[in-house]
């Protein structure tokens, strides 16, 4: 069973920095692509960073320039480094990845940037 736990968040002002980290166990970390996505109150679910498991990375246009994912094979984590925040990043952040045709979610990490 495929298990993600995140770490990191919090508040912070705006134009701050935080950095999430989600640590995976029951799988074979460096094959797994990985996902950061976020959910804001009354707004859909949506993609904000990915790593594929070479290492190639995108990003949604809003965090371009501002976020970056990253990937520690050694220590099965991901990080999303999020500099220059906004309160439009004020969300839950979630990491994600798909094994088996299955998908696995971390619990959701809360970001509040007040302005």
């Amino acid at each position: 069973q495929v298990q993600l736990v995140q770490s990191g968040g919090g508040l912070v002002q705006a134009g701050g920095s935080l950095r999430l980290a989600c640590a995976a166990s029951g799988t074979i970390f460096m094959f797994n692509a990985m996902g950061w996505y976020r959910q804001a109150p009354g707004k859909q679910r949506e993609l904000v960073a990915h790593i594929t498991s070479g290492g190639s990375t995108n990003y949604a246009d809003s965090v371009k320039g501002r976020f970056t994912i990253s990937r520690d094979n050694a220590e099965n984590t991901v990080y999303l480094q999020m500099n220059s925040l906004n309160s439009e990043d004020t969300a839950v952040y979630y990491c994600n990845t798909h094994r088996g045709g299955l998908e696995f979610w971390g619990q959701g990490t809360q970001v509040t940037v007040s302005s």
